[in-house]
Formats: C-alpha cells, structure tokens, sequence
C-alpha cells in the first residue's frame, strides 16, 4: 500500500502524473519537465519531498555517536548549522548520504526516502551510551522552495530576515503562521530554501496556496520529480542508488571533501585508508554526449572498443540542450577531455568527459 505525503490532494487537483517512488504516490511531474526545470533555473519552484526522512538523535552521547556513524566531522557544526555527510559499512560501501543539522539540543538526520527504514534499522543497531534516536518522517512534511526567486517569494511569508540565512544554516521560526524549520539548503544548484514542519493536509495547503500566492508574480511553478533528477545531474549531485550505493566507497564518488579520516576511527574508516593508500581503481566522471543521444543507468562506457565502465546516470540536460551523464570508469581513463563511447542499442555513441558541474552560472 503506497504512502500520500500532506500534498497528495494538490498533486491531483493540478493534474501531476503520479507515479510510485520510495513507498510513496509522488508526482513526476505537472506540465512538462523541461518546463518546470526551466521555471526552477530562471525564477522559483515548489517540490513537494516530504517523502524523505528526518531523525532526531538526542541524548549526551549524540555527538559521539555520529561522529563514529557518519564520515564527516560533525564536531565542527556549530547550532543552525547543516553538513552534508554520508554513513559506510565496514567495507566502505555507502549505506547513505545525508544531511546533519545541529539544532540547540540535538541533532537531525535527512535521509533518502528509499534507504529510510534501511539507515534507521543500522543507525539503531549501532547505538551505544546515551543515545535516542526518533523517525519524525511521517509527522514531518517537507517543501523545498528553489530558484533565483525563491527569497523574494518566501521573505513574503516570515519577519525573520531570510537573506541573512547563509548557505547550509537554518532558522528555527514562524512561516505563514506555522513553526518551522527554514534551510538554505537544496539539491538544484540554485538559491533556495527547504521548509520541515508538522502539518495535516488542512495546514499543507494553507502553506502551499500561501507561497503559490507569494510568487505568482514571479510565475512560480510546482516542479515533480522528473525535473529534480535533471536539475540535480546538471549539477553533477549523486543520487542514492544510482551514483552511490552499497558496492561503491565515497572517494571513488568524488565525495573525498566529506570523508575526514583525520578525525578518530569511524565505521569503514580502515577500508577507506586502505583505498587510498592503494590507489583508486575507478572514479565517478561526468561526460557529455556528442550527438542527439541519451545515456542511461546500466549502459556500458567503452575505449577504443574496450569497456571501461558504466553509466550510473543520465539525461537530456535542458540548461545545455544536450545529453549528459555520469558514470564510474578505470582510473587511467578518467581524466577531462577524454574521449569516450557510450553503447547505446548496439550502437556506439561518442562522448567526451568534463569536468563536474556541467551547468555552470554565467
């Protein structure tokens, strides 16, 4: 039996194509997904994610305990502040990524929807001293408010000055006569913000027809999550699944900035030194495709008829107009400029790697 978020009703009233994703009866998208891209790149987007997860983990102990559960330093993170991190087996394989907040007396953990029950399971089996750990998911609804436009629309709905918000910091305050979370967080590349509250259907769409009235001068738009993917690929940002999973370690994903193997032992720690000090036998690259073709998850990435790797994502780019993708290849052919092949139908297709983000500001 599939999940509704809060949001499930305006989805259908607005005509979204629904599909089911992570347990959940989600939207894919409204009128077109280069559309709603392209509303997101220019001026502001609403999507609903209150699919994802939120943990708290509370207790004197909390600290510790993600310091030895995820890779990154969480002991840096001053209150109202963000990290993006990841939790490893012992192998090193990725069990998740993941954001950390660090509110006044505890921490919350946003997980991907698909590995929820997954990384709650492993979180709590790794539990040790004081530790609490609570999944808030289904009491917490979850809007992410992206685009150039996204402070002007929301600065509309709260008397706390959202432009002092820097990147990866939030506010707890008021928002259209709610108590929330406001993040200066997203997963597009653009300015935006993600909203965490508690909310029956009644109260979600007093928030949603709140914002939609916000930024109807700027021509907002409801965005699925079909644009997501594309917007969140130009950017070159790992999907779980995809990009990361359990076979493949963070340095080798190019996520070497979160893992901090100068702090003290963490789960997959040893199996990560091991690899670097090995040498990487395949990195993550992005590359673009030549022609009007598109690469997709599984497709094998060839050199001079020999392949040398796969495809873990790809799409048709809309800021570029042109085919896109990433996928993990052998070392000695990772470097930019590269030329590559994609097979395609039995066909073989002609790409170049780039370096990562493909879409780049002016």
């Amino acid at each position: 039996m599939s999940k509704h978020t809060p949001f499930y009703g305006i989805h259908k009233s607005l005509g979204a194509k629904i599909v089911e994703f992570a347990g959940y009866e989600m939207p894919i998208q409204y009128t077109g997904i280069i559309d709603e891209h392209t509303a997101v790149r220019k001026s502001v987007g609403v999507f609903d994610v209150s699919h994802m997860g939120e943990f708290f983990v509370r207790g004197k102990d909390a600290l510790e305990f993600l310091q030895k559960t995820t890779i990154n330093n969480a002991a840096k993170l001053k209150p109202y502040e963000i990290q993006y991190s990841a939790m490893c087996y012992e192998d090193g394989g990725l069990i998740d990524d993941l954001l950390v907040y660090r509110l006044e007396n505890e921490f919350m953990l946003v997980v991907n929807a698909s590995n929820l029950q997954k990384d709650f399971d492993w979180l709590q089996s790794h539990k040790f001293g004081d530790v609490e750990i609570e999944n808030a998911s289904d009491r917490t609804a979850m809007l992410a408010v992206q685009g150039p436009k996204s402070l002007e629309t929301i600065q509309q709905l709260t008397p706390e000055d959202l432009s002092k918000i820097k990147y990866y910091n939030f506010r707890q305050n008021a928002f259209a006569e709610m108590q929330m979370i406001i993040s200066r967080t997203g997963y597009t590349g653009e300015p935006g913000f993600e909203l965490y509250f508690n909310a029956d259907e009644a109260q979600a769409k007093k928030i949603w027809d709140s914002i939609f009235e916000a930024g109807k001068k700027f021509d907002i738009m409801p965005v699925g999550l079909g644009a997501r993917d594309t917007l969140r690929l130009e950017m070159g940002y790992c999907l779980y699944g995809n990009d990361i999973d359990k076979s493949t370690q963070p340095l080798e994903a190019g996520l070497g900035w979160i893992t901090k193997l100068d702090k003290n032992d963490f789960i997959g720690k040893n199996a990560i030194t091991a690899a670097k000090k090995e040498g990487l036998k395949r990195k993550l690259v992005g590359f673009v495709l030549q022609d009007k073709a598109l690469a997709r998850h599984g497709y094998e990435i060839l050199y001079d008829k020999k392949v040398i790797g796969k495809v873990t994502s790809g799409t048709y780019a809309p800021s570029l107009q042109k085919g896109i993708g990433m996928g993990y290849v052998e070392t000695e052919y990772s470097n930019t400029g590269t030329e590559i092949f994609i097979s395609i139908r039995d066909r073989e297709f002609p790409a170049s790697i780039v370096p990562l983000p493909f879409y780049k500001k002016s």
